[in-house]
């Protein structure tokens, strides 16, 4: 006689690959899963399977300080990345532990690297000549950018479409005007806090990037108003630009972008007096704007 209880399954006895892996793990905190790795050689072997065919790898889910043998064995059979998230990540990562992983992914699109210190000129390169198809990349805060990684980037990754250089100060002119000679479908570039751009570098921009929709000049104190009236005439689709610290740069430029609708980081004369006065005088006088 059939019983009408019904069997109790088990987890595992799911489609491995066409289930628990696309459909459930893929909602677990990184943490969680490894965790779950260490319940059973079953469950260990699920995990595997999983961080072999992970399309996104996020450091920030496990922790900034990941054992470099660690991370080296997440990542050892993955050969699909698309995204890669190693955000200031500069107490262990070096080219070492990183340029296997590069090698073996190709198909990378959006690489992370903000505030990792401890690389060098070879990890540009290397993901330059091994992802053709990278289209938005952070490099803020990586003091170790030159001009010849730069270069390589230009060279092999036409289709860029975001990039971040904060704080690349050995960057110049002439290295960014031959990045965008080369990445013309740039729509996003942050050359922020860096002093050694100038004119030259914003107006080439300007020139070669149409699509520009977003452009951070804070700091660069070599840029004037003869760069940002290029700049408004050059790029229809700009939508924010931001010049705070940039002292030569003035209303008389940035006016021309904000009766377009540009976003801008920097107040009206007007506007910054009043706030200036409010603050003294601790209330905000009426001024009739239509005299």
């Amino acid at each position: 006689m059939m019983s009408l209880t019904p069997s109790r399954g088990c987890l595992l006895d799911l489609p491995w690959e066409d289930i628990l892996v696309p459909h459930i793990l893929c909602h677990l905190p990184l943490q969680q899963l490894l965790s779950l790795q260490r319940v059973s050689r079953a469950f260990q072997a699920l995990i595997q399977l999983y961080l072999a065919n992970m399309r996104c790898f996020d450091s920030t889910q496990i922790g900034a300080s990941i054992p470099r043998a660690a991370f080296v064995n997440l990542l050892k059979d993955n050969e699909v990345l698309q995204q890669l998230c190693l955000q200031n990540c500069s107490e262990w990562l070096t080219d070492r532990e990183l340029l296997p992983v590069i090698g073996q992914n190709q198909h990378l699109q959006r690489v992370q690297l903000k505030g990792c210190a401890q690389l060098s000129r070879h990890a540009l390169v290397a993901l330059s000549l091994s992802c053709p198809g990278l289209r938005h990349l952070s490099l803020a805060h990586c003091e170790w950018v030159d001009s010849l990684a730069l270069r390589s980037l230009a060279d092999h990754c036409p289709g860029l479409q975001a990039l971040d250089l904060t704080a690349c100060r050995q960057l110049k002119d002439e290295a960014i005007c031959y990045l965008v000679h080369k990445c013309g479908g740039l729509k996003s570039l942050s050359l922020a806090v860096n002093a050694n751009v100038g004119d030259a570098a914003v107006e080439e921009i300007a020139r070669c990037c149409p699509e520009l929709e977003h452009l951070d000049l804070t700091g660069c104190l070599r840029v004037k108003n003869d760069s940002i009236r290029v700049l408004a005439e050059y790029c229809p689709k700009l939508r924010s630009l931001k010049v705070k610290h940039c002292h030569n740069v003035a209303e008389s430029s940035l006016s021309i972008l904000r009766n377009r609708g540009v976003e801008l980081d920097v107040e009206p004369p007007l506007q910054r007096a009043l706030v200036l006065l409010q603050d003294v005088v601790g209330f905000a006088p009426f001024i009739n704007l239509q005299i």
